[in-house]
C-alpha cells in the first residue's frame, strides 16, 4: 500500500510552481495580457512577477496565487468549451459584455479588479453558461 503523502503530488512544490506558472504565461500570451495585467491577475510584486517570468522560481506558490491561477485556469478551459474555436474563446476577455455582472464592459475589466473574487465570479459566470455550478 502507497502512503497517502506519496501517492500526491505536492501543489506547493517548486516544480509544480514552475508547471502552473508556465501554463498561465502560456494563456497570458494567448490573451495577449501585458505585463501590467499578468502581474496584477497574479496579485504579486513586480520583482516577483519578473523572476517568475524569468522562470526564476525557487519555491512553491502561496494559497492566495494558487487559487488565483485556478480561476484563470477556469476561466481559459471554459472559454474554450463555449467558443470551441481559440481566437474567439482568446479574444473573449476583452470584449464588451452585456451580461450584468459586466455592464457592458469587457470580463477582463473585472477580473483585472485586484480581488480574487473577481476572478471567481467570472468563473462562476461561465461556469453557468456552460451548463456547470453556478
Amino acid at each position: 500500500m502507497i502512503h497517502p503523502s506519496e501517492s500526491q503530488p505536492d501543489i506547493y512544490s517548486a516544480p509544480a510552481a514552475q508547471a502552473a506558472l508556465r501554463t498561465f504565461f502560456k494563456i497570458a500570451k494567448a490573451w495577449g495580457l501585458s505585463n501590467e495585467e499578468q502581474q496584477r491577475l497574479l496579485g504579486c510584486g513586480r520583482t516577483t512577477f519578473y523572476d517568475w517570468k524569468a522562470g526564476r522560481i525557487k519555491t512553491g506558490l502561496d494559497a492566495s496565487t494558487l487559487e488565483r491561477l485556478s480561476h484563470l485556469f477556469g476561466i481559459y478551459s471554459g472559454l474554450q468549451i463555449l467558443l470551441p474555436i481559440p481566437e474567439r474563446a482568446d479574444a473573449w476577455v476583452r470584449k464588451p459584455n452585456t451580461a450584468p455582472l459586466f455592464g457592458g464592459r469587457p470580463a477582463l475589466e473585472r477580473m483585472l479588479a485586484g480581488q480574487v473574487s473577481d476572478l471567481f465570479v467570472v468563473r462562476q459566470y461561465l461556469d453557468a453558461q456552460r451548463g456547470g455550478w453556478a
